[in-house]
């Protein structure tokens, strides 16, 4: 670049370019120009010369404006050149920032989308699994009201037998085989004769409106089984494995619930153990279909128990299974004097029955005694 001021007249170099736009020609002060005294001293003495060395003069200067043109756009040529290689470095830095904050600007849109995606995704998990907690919450509640209610129902029956019932004076609303036979009516299947009949059974089938005393029901205490009773009164328990229950189990509860179809009798008698069996009515619309040990129950006309082609007007379920077996009277007679039989040993366990220990003997007696009845096939009649 041209970095120094107009040439002065005392160096000998002519005026710059743009200064001097035609032919150099001596000017006197008058004229503006700054010159030394030197100056003006040399250039009176040239101009005497002027005459002669005029034109070639006035050639060389021009030479030299021309050279000094050249010299001054080449550098400013090369300077220009500096200045945009350097402002394309900087926009390629421009650049290359841009870009990389558009690519964490990408990474950053993407990560927003992951974390909203993965945060409604969780949301629909927790409100799908407080959906189910309510529903099986629900279920639950359902399921203790219905327990509430029938453990009511149950106490409310027991207060009723245990107020209104005792062995020397049955309540015959709760007990219909207790009925005359005049009430109960004529039994299908058998006969018997008035005094057999008697002689066997003084306490379930005493004449109408009379109350038997111990002594005229002939009535006497096995002191085997009342000690085996007063051990287990001392602490109730229902396992087998107690003198008490397990001379009822084999001795009633086995036999009576021993059917013709082995599995199934099984299952009931673990059901029945375990109070999880259901005895229902049979609707007259009821479509069953269920096989037990190779025979169709697919009719209420055969017991799934004994196999037998009977009237079927109840069916049993086992626990929370959906299937249900249609069952005979005689066999409903059976498995009712089981259940009868735990529910109030059951009772007596949980502290409910409060009697002495004879009268509660002989209620336990009662109940095996309808065991032995039902398995023999006496059972009352439906009405």
């Amino acid at each position: 670049l041209w970095s120094g001021g107009p040439p002065q007249p005392d160096q000998g170099l002519p005026p710059p370019l743009a200064a001097v736009p035609v032919p150099w020609k001596s000017t006197d002060p008058c004229q503006g120009h700054r010159e030394s005294p030197g100056a003006l001293v040399e250039t009176s003495a040239g101009e005497e010369a002027q005459g002669q060395e005029g034109p070639a003069a006035t050639q060389l200067d021009v030479l030299r404006l021309r050279s000094s043109s050249m010299e001054i756009r080449e550098k400013g040529s090369e300077f220009l050149k500096e200045e945009l290689h350097r402002a394309q470095k900087e926009l390629k830095l421009k650049d290359e920032e841009c870009e990389r904050l558009s690519k964490v600007r990408e990474q950053l849109e993407q990560e927003l989308e992951e974390l909203t995606a993965s945060l409604f995704e969780e949301a629909h998990k927790m409100v799908r699994e407080a959906n189910m907690k309510q529903a099986a919450s629900e279920k639950q509640l359902k399921e203790a009201r219905g327990k509430i209610d029938m453990l009511q129902a149950e106490v409310t029956a027991l207060k009723t037998l245990v107020i209104t019932s005792t062995p020397a004076s049955p309540n015959r609303e709760l007990h219909p085989q207790l009925l005359s036979p005049t009430k109960a009516g004529p039994r299908k299947g058998h006969s018997r004769h008035k005094s057999t009949s008697s002689a066997l059974c003084p306490a379930v089938c005493p004449a109408a409106g009379h109350t038997l005393t111990p002594d005229r029901e002939g009535k006497e205490v096995d002191t085997i089984l009342f000690a085996e009773f007063q051990a287990w009164r001392e602490a109730p328990t229902l396992d087998k494995t107690c003198p008490f229950l397990e001379r009822v189990h084999r001795e009633d509860v086995g036999p009576c619930l021993d059917f013709t179809m082995q599995e199934l009798s099984t299952l009931v008698r673990a059901a029945v153990e375990d109070n999880t069996l259901t005895i229902e009515p049979v609707a007259s619309q009821t479509l069953p279909a269920v096989k037990v040990a190779e025979v169709e129950c697919s009719s209420t006309n055969t017991c799934a128990l004994s196999g037998l082609t009977r009237t079927c007007r109840h069916r049993i379920r086992l626990g929370d299974s959906e299937s249900h077996y249609y069952i005979s009277p005689s066999s409903r007679a059976r498995i009712t004097a089981v259940c009868n039989f735990f529910t109030y040993i059951r009772y007596i366990q949980q502290g409910l029955v409060r009697q002495d220990a004879e009268p509660m003997f002989w209620e336990i007696m009662r109940l095996r005694k309808e065991m032995s009845l039902a398995k023999l096939g006496f059972f009352p009649q439906e009405a």
